[in-house]
């Protein structure tokens, strides 16, 4: 009964929207049959560093977000790579902090740039990393506090969505160059193919919820360290309910071994392989397949393994 709710909800809130294939040629490049660790001076400022912008935006309240009746200004910062051009089309990449955390936490600031900031300006410096916009957001609510409460967050992960494609989207692609002619739901659908989301813990969740309540908007999807369910029926429902296939998205997940969410994660990709659907096919390409799994033996639920799980990925997508 629950997927069949799933199913009905989808159909009525979000239009099945099929993108044209235009030049798309899915990544036939395989992933690292093993993490690749990051070159110990990737860590320090590079001589060729993006720039991080501060860009302040208009939405609603997430839990009364249809009635639109409780305004909030909020706060995402956007990473644009050295040399951007306005006369380039580029990638981007939706990045979601965990708990405990806000938008500065992933990639930092202007002033205060964080390390994994100068891991992608080295990654894309020495050509390991196509140059992409990176999009730093927040789930958090009306409180800056509200990613410190567990059930809370749980909540706010399964509301973002709103915000997500009506205003913080429109208000970054309609700023910036990417693959967006505009910033109906229709262009967005349209560019898909050029956009990811991506976090871990709490924000691995936000991408699974992305997933089930954004696809037509997404190609590329890197949960990492966080589990949403461990029913394979569930995910298959969503797919289906958008009437997409194996081939129209693909899916990047890790965790690290001694990590405490890793038994619930790993269950979850497990069961979804393992699903008769085949919506959710393992491979080391989205030439052959939909979803990777990489593990990190000894890893902890810590901001050091993200860095390398995120590494991983944004120099393998858009990267043939």
């Amino acid at each position: 009964m629950r997927i069949l709710i799933l199913m009905l909800a989808l159909l009525l809130c979000v239009p099945t929207a099929v993108a044209e294939e235009g030049d798309f040629i899915p990544n036939s490049r395989n992933l690292p049959a093993e993490l690749a660790q990051i070159p110990e001076a990737y860590f320090q400022p590079c001589d060729t560093p993006g720039t991080m912008v501060r860009l302040d935006y208009d939405t609603w309240e997430s839990f009364s977000y249809e009635s639109k009746t409780y305004p909030l200004r909020k706060t995402a910062w956007v990473y644009l790579p050295y040399g951007y051009s306005e006369d380039v089309q580029y990638n981007i990449m939706y990045f979601m902090h965990g708990g405990w955390s806000n938008e500065t936490t992933q990639m930092g600031t202007d002033e205060r740039p964080s390390y994994m900031k100068h891991v992608v300006d080295h990654a894309i410096a020495d050509g390991l990393m196509q140059p992409m916009i990176i999009v730093c957001p927040t789930y958090n609510n009306t409180s800056p506090e509200d990613s410190g409460d567990y059930g809370l967050a749980l909540q706010l992960t399964d509301q973002y969505h709103n915000e997500l494609l009506y205003d913080l989207m429109p208000a970054v692609e309609s700023k910036y160059s990417t693959y967006a002619e505009d910033t109906t739901p229709e262009g967005l659908n349209a560019s898909r193919d050029h956009r990811g989301f991506c976090g871990f813990s709490m924000g691995s969740v936000t991408t699974w919820r992305t997933f089930e309540h954004c696809l037509p908007y997404f190609r590329y999807f890197m949960p990492m360290s966080g589990s949403l369910t461990t029913n394979a029926a569930y995910m298959d429902a969503i797919v289906r309910s958008y009437g997409y296939d194996w081939n129209d998205y693909f899916l990047f997940t890790a965790s690290g071994t001694a990590d405490f969410a890793y038994s619930a994660f790993k269950r979850q990709v497990d069961n979804m392989a393992a699903s008769d659907s085949g919506y959710f096919r393992m491979a080391d390409n989205e030439a052959e397949g939909s979803m990777a799994y990489r593990e990190l033996e000894g890893a902890t639920h810590s901001g050091a393994a993200m860095m390398v799980y995120v590494y991983n990925g944004l120099c393998w997508f858009w990267n043939p």
